[in-house]
C-alpha cells in the first residue's frame, strides 16, 4: 500500500490546508506517478510559455524572378517576427534550436500563370506540397501550404519553395510570406 507524506518547509510559517468542497459526492484526486508541479486554475504559466515559444514570420520585399518548371527557393528576406533569432534572412530558412513539432504555413502569389505549387522543404528535400489556387479570371494566382513537421532542435531546418509553369516575378510584401511556431516540444 502506498503512503502519503506531508512534509512542511522548515523555514516556512504558513499553514497548508487541504479543504474538501461543499459537496455530497465523493471525489478522488489522482496524482501522476512522476515528479513535477501540479498546475491549478490559479497558476500563471502563460508568460513563461510565451517566452519559450519559438515563432517566426518572414516575407519577400523583392520581385524575385522564378524559373519555369523547376523548384526554386523563395527568398523570404524580411522578418516580421523572429522571437529567438533562428530565421536566416540570407539563406531563407528556419533552424529552430528546440526540438519538437512545428506548424509551418505560407502563401505565394504570382501574376497570371497556369500553375503555382508550393512546398516546404526539410533539410533540402521536399517534405510536403501545398495547394494551387488558380484565378479563373486570369488575375493573380496563388498557392498556400500548411503542415506539421518534426525538427530536431539542432540541425533540422525548413525552407519555402515554389514550382511555377510560367515566367514572371513573385508579388512581394505580405502577398508572399511564411511563418511557423512550436506546437509541442520533444
Amino acid at each position: 500500500m502506498s503512503k502519503v507524506t506531508i512534509q512542511g518547509d522548515a523555514s516556512g510559517t504558513g499553514i497548508f490546508t487541504i479543504a474538501s468542497p461543499n459537496s455530497n459526492t465523493d471525489r478522488t484526486l489522482t496524482l501522476p506517478d512522476e515528479a513535477g508541479t501540479v498546475l491549478t486554475s490559479a497558476s500563471n504559466i502563460s508568460q513563461q510559455a510565451t517566452a519559450q515559444m519559438p515563432v517566426f514570420s518572414a516575407y519577400t520585399n523583392t520581385s524575385q524572378s522564378m524559373s519555369v518548371g523547376t523548384w526554386t527557393k523563395v527568398q523570404m528576406n524580411v522578418e516580421n517576427i523572429d522571437s529567438h533569432g533562428w530565421y536566416d534572412t540570407s539563406n531563407y530558412r528556419f533552424t529552430p534550436q528546440i526540438g519538437g513539432w512545428y506548424f509551418i504555413t505560407g502563401i505565394v502569389r504570382k501574376g497570371a500563370t497556369n500553375r503555382n505549387l508550393t512546398s516546404i522543404y526539410k533539410n533540402g528535400s521536399n517534405w510536403t506540397y501545398g495547394v494551387d489556387i488558380n484565378d479563373a479570371g486570369g488575375g493573380n494566382n496563388s498557392s498556400n501550404i500548411s503542415t506539421l513537421v518534426y525538427l530536431n532542435g539542432s540541425t533540422d531546418y525548413v525552407e519555402f519553395y515554389l514550382f511555377t509553369s510560367s515566367t514572371g516575378a513573385l508579388d512581394n510584401g505580405n502577398a508572399t510570406q511564411w511563418s511557423g511556431f512550436l506546437v509541442r516540444a520533444a
